[in-house]
């Protein structure tokens, strides 16, 4: 059996979540990754920690190709990634869950493909209508449903570049947009992951309400980590529980 991949985001760095774990090191093309391999409910996992363990890679600096190469070289089934994100919408409240749909990619210096050229008469212009996997989307959402969590089946999630957070003049224009949540990591993960045929799903947990909302304190890194450290546990189970059932 194949197995399944994880990586986790900010507050998710090093979860005690996997039996019989092992810390690994591959060569990529587009770089190395270090990574740990291990059992969920006797699954074999693969978990890369997108920012690194101790939380020392900057949003802009991720090495998605590489993190993505490596899940597809190991012959991974599928992906379940994790973020935090600020919530767009007054129905979003901070520890809710959001199984993400859509995306909008507003970043700006990130490779988002992994054809930076063209074979003779080998163009890859990869579909990305429906982005995130529905299968697993099915299953990440039926594993909130049986959880005493609040969440959200669907929500359209606006990745910025970061590390800096929004103006009040780009969060209007975002919920403007439509966008429901937003963060710094999803853009271009699931595209690299569609361009290599890897089925992907992403949830997100609010942690605050970004800076739109003129009756709440603009948000800071110090308020976004405090809420997923009361979370974290939640989100752990819903991993396990997804994996267990994948």
């Amino acid at each position: 059996m194949n197995p399944i991949a994880i990586i986790g985001g900010s507050g998710l760095e090093n979860p005690e979540i996997l039996t019989n774990a092992s810390e690994e090191h591959s060569v990529t093309p587009y770089g190395d990754v270090l990574y740990t391999k291990g059992y969920i409910e006797g699954k074999e996992v693969i978990l890369i920690s997108r920012h690194g363990k101790k939380h020392t890679i900057s949003p802009t600096h991720v090495n998605n190709r590489a993190n993505i190469w490596l899940l597809k070289e190991l012959g991974c089934s599928g992906i379940l990634a994790t973020t935090a994100c600020g919530s767009l919408r007054e129905e979003i409240h901070r520890g809710d869950f959001v199984v993400a749909d859509q995306f909008i990619d507003m970043t700006r210096h990130r490779a988002t493909t992994f054809y930076d050229t063209f074979k003779p008469g080998e163009m890859h212009h990869t579909p990305m209508a429906d982005p995130f996997d529905d299968g697993l989307r099915k299953l990440l959402v039926a594993t909130c449903k049986s959880m005493p969590v609040n969440y959200h089946p669907k929500g359209t999630i606006v990745t910025i570049e970061g590390p800096r957070f929004s103006t009040r003049a780009e969060s209007n224009m975002f919920r403007s947009w439509g966008a429901d949540i937003i963060n710094m990591s999803t853009a271009p993960e699931v595209i690299l992951a569609n361009e290599a045929g890897l089925p992907y799903a992403a949830i997100a947990m609010a942690t605050d309400y970004d800076c739109w909302k003129t009756d709440e304190e603009p948000v800071t890194w110090q308020a976004v980590i405090e809420i997923f450290k009361q979370n974290t546990e939640n989100m752990i189970k819903i991993l396990c529980s997804a994996v267990a059932n994948c």
